[in-house]
């Protein structure tokens, strides 16, 4: 009977072991499975809109701005989510993603055969190095740090000359006024009236850069070729008849940097004819001026950057007992208190090898200005700092 009992005793301590083995078994299998559930999301691709934090700072996974503008572009990015903006041509390619124009598709090949007969390929845009790179999870936009970075660049923007077969249109009239609003409302760009500047000679001679640079305080001069316009038409039928056009253009700009009075940049884009899409009374003249909206749109990114890699600087416009006038002001981003290092006009340095000038250095140290008062559009005067003999030729910069 003892032998019983001791045995039932056995089995009964065996059964407990063997449940709870099994339970704990299952447990921490549920344990690795939610494990590599986790490693699993955390290694799947990032969607539209996703945000993650890097260093403190947030990134939202967006629609690249250059897909469908400049070949091998990805469609999505990281990019910061306070620079984040969707921007024209996102919205422009919502809106041309319809039935309709699934419909025209055909309309819109023949237009681009007609262009490849006179040996005009669409879409080309002219290479340029990418602000992002890749990271695994998609790209990242590359922050670029600009000299002077809250001081906006005086710039001219000479007459785009028209090449088209629509001169009496007065369309480089109209690309000039388009890429100055373009530029202006970043609100990084004041573009000077050409006609402002007391210069008899072409803008971007040797010598007048030179003056535009240290007189004027202008930092580069853009020259631009209007290009390639062409325009299609037709009728839909449907509901009602009406004129469904599509245009096409090129604009091309060399952008002068007046410091060196050299070639500082070449751009070219063309426009994404799908996107240019315009129906009913004057369609054809509205969709060439999308057109050219778009061709200024490939680039203006591009132009944007190339101008603010060059420094702000301004000049002493002259000088009254203990006052000393700034040709900058407001406008040009001056501020009350703002600290401004004064030098001489610098010497010109070129490279022994090709003799192309590399830019000027500063001249002589002068002293220190602080920024007093604020008037007129963009003027203002200062008080002296430290230092002395200071002339109304002396450039002054803006003291990091």
């Amino acid at each position: 009977m003892k032998n019983v009992k001791l045995l039932l005793c056995l089995l009964l301590s065996f059964f407990l072991l063997f449940s709870c083995s099994s339970i704990f078994s299952k447990k921490k299998g549920k344990d690795t499975a939610a494990t590599q559930k986790t490693e699993k999301v955390e290694d799947s691709e990032p969607k539209p809109g996703d945000i993650k934090v890097i260093d403190g700072v947030e990134y939202i996974y967006a629609r690249n701005r250059r897909y469908m503008l400049t070949p091998n572009e990805p469609e999505y990015v990281w990019i910061r989510k306070d620079q984040y903006s969707p921007g024209i041509i996102q919205s422009l390619i919502s809106a041309a993603q319809t039935k309709e124009n699934v419909e025209l598709k055909n309309r819109i090949s023949k237009l681009e055969e007609e262009l490849k007969k006179r040996n005009i390929a669409p879409q080309i845009v002219y290479p340029t190095q990418f602000s992002a790179f890749p990271t695994g999870l998609g790209y990242m936009a590359i922050p670029f740090n600009y000299p002077s970075p809250k001081m906006r660049r005086r710039v001219i923007i000479l007459p785009i000359e028209d090449q088209t077969n629509y001169k009496d249109e007065n369309i480089g009239e109209l690309a000039t006024r388009r890429l100055i609003s373009r530029l202006e409302g970043t609100g990084a760009i004041i573009c000077v009236d050409p006609a402002t500047i007391n210069i008899s000679a072409k803008f971007t001679s040797q010598d007048s850069m030179k003056l535009l640079n240290e007189i004027y305080g202008v930092q580069a001069v853009v020259k631009g070729v209007l290009q390639d316009i062409y325009s299609s038409s037709s009728k839909i039928e449907g509901k009602e008849t009406k004129e469904i056009s599509f245009a096409i253009s090129r604009i091309s700009l060399e952008v002068y940097n007046t410091e060196t009075g050299v070639l500082l940049k070449q751009l070219s884009g063309r426009n994404p004819v799908s996107l240019t899409k315009e129906s009913g009374d004057l369609s054809s003249e509205k969709a060439k001026i999308k057109a050219i909206d778009l061709a200024i749109e490939v680039i203006a990114d591009d132009l944007l950057k190339a101008i603010l890699l060059l420094d702000w600087h301004a000049r002493i416009a002259s000088l009254d007992k203990d006052k000393i006038y700034i040709n900058a002001g407001r406008l040009s981003g001056l501020e009350k208190g703002n600290i401004l290092e004064v030098y001489e006009p610098g010497e010109q340095i070129l490279d022994e090898k090709t003799k192309l000038p590399l830019g000027k250095i500063k001249g002589k140290y002068k002293g220190e200005l602080e920024v007093s008062e604020l008037f007129g559009v963009d003027a203002s005067y200062a008080k002296v700092k430290k230092g002395s003999n200071f002339s109304p030729t002396d450039l002054v910069y803006i003291k990091n």
